[in-house]
């Protein structure tokens, strides 16, 4: 894989062994299952993207808080991994609203996430924390970090539940514990999102790695888009539940989509930009408990226009002689999965079927 970058971590080739942990509360590994050591090549982290700003004045060493210091802030922190005869594109996973690079990884109730399935599976993996949130926190505008509890909110707006009560059929576990580590995955933004700092810093990488494959979750899903219109090199979108950014060439915007959970707003750009989208192969996916009809409960009816709205944008994209496609896994066969399906239960399924598509566009 081309790889144009400083190493800034620690090479090895060591093995990695996960096995099931007796002591732990959570399920690692179902009993008897042998896990397969993961052979890594090379890892490390980075800053990638951003901006500095300096004060007025001019520093003054006997008064550190003189003027004329500079704040380097606004960059996206990536961790990644290089598999043993890694493929060619590396994937780049980037989180969603309320969330960072962990999203990615060890799930909830203590499997493997996507970034270790894939890793096994032969690709470099690129783990984003975006500007102003997680380990990327350093902004160029401040901000103010509430601590509003709010937790059963997301529980329904994830459709894991109606709280406190689980969907029948849901992906996911049950478990006091697993329960308390996603809600401790949850992080805030330092400063306010910026979608233009946020697409830029995800550029910047790709230009940094080289041609990857972007895979986006929820939030991210309109700002990747943004990403692939700026830079050539995102060869291919696997986009999990989109829930904004919908781009749509001027003269062909549909109407806003009223739900409980609030109206959803297309976006117009201008159609040179559109046109760079129908380049690239892009597959969406959305999970289970999605209302057909509109319901009191915003936590689901914000995905009933989600879901409509991603079919309007796949199609127009379609019309323009692109490539995308938007799959409702219930209707695949594929049913119980939550807002989060890369780590739900059933995750290697979900997993399965992006390998599939990335096989079909002659992506692996």
């Amino acid at each position: 894989m081309n790889m144009n970058i400083k190493r800034h971590g620690l090479r090895l080739l060591a093995t990695l062994v996960f096995a099931a942990l007796s002591a732990s509360p959570l399920t690692y590994a179902a009993e008897g299952d042998v896990v397969e050591p993961l052979m890594i090549q090379e890892q490390g982290s980075f800053a990638v993207g951003g901006t500095v700003i300096q004060s007025p004045g001019t520093f003054d060493t006997a008064n550190p808080a003189s003027g004329g210091q500079t704040l380097h802030g606004d960059h996206a922190r990536v961790f990644y991994q290089v598999p043993v005869n890694a493929r060619k594109l590396p994937l780049v996973m980037w989180h969603g609203f309320g969330q960072f690079s962990k999203t990615w990884e060890t799930t909830a109730d203590g499997r493997e996430g996507y970034q270790n399935i894939f890793l096994r599976r032969g690709f470099a993996t690129y783990l984003i924390d975006q500007p102003r949130r997680g380990a990327a926190g350093r902004g160029t505008v401040g901000g103010t970090v509430s601590a509003m509890p709010d937790e059963q909110r997301w529980f329904n707006t994830f459709r894991v539940g109606v709280w406190p009560e689980y969907f029948p059929g849901v992906q996911f576990s049950r478990s006091k514990d697993a329960l308390e580590q996603y809600f401790r995955a949850m992080t805030p933004d330092t400063g306010p999102i910026d979608v233009k700092v946020t697409s830029d810093a995800v550029s910047a990488l790709f230009e940094k790695i080289g041609p990857g494959i972007l895979v986006t979750h929820s939030h991210s899903g309109g700002m990747g888009w943004l990403a692939a219109m700026k830079n050539p090199r995102i060869r291919a979108i696997v986009s999990y539940e989109p829930g904004s950014g919908f781009v749509f060439p001027e003269g062909e915007v549909p109407p806003a989509m009223a739900s409980s959970a609030g109206a959803l707003e297309p976006v117009a750009i201008p159609q040179s930009e559109f046109m760079k989208l129908t380049k690239i192969p892009i597959i969406i996916y959305y999970g289970d408990f999605i209302p057909k009809e509109p319901m009191a409960n915003p936590g689901q009816d914000g995905w009933r226009v989600r879901l409509a709205m991603a079919k309007l944008w796949a199609g127009t994209i379609n019309r323009h002689g692109g490539d995308a496609k938007g799959v409702h896994l219930p209707e695949t066969g594929v049913h119980g999965n939550t807002h989060f399906p890369f780590s739900d239960l059933n995750n290697v399924q979900v997993a399965e079927l992006m390998s599939e598509f990335l096989a079909e566009k002659h992506l692996d």
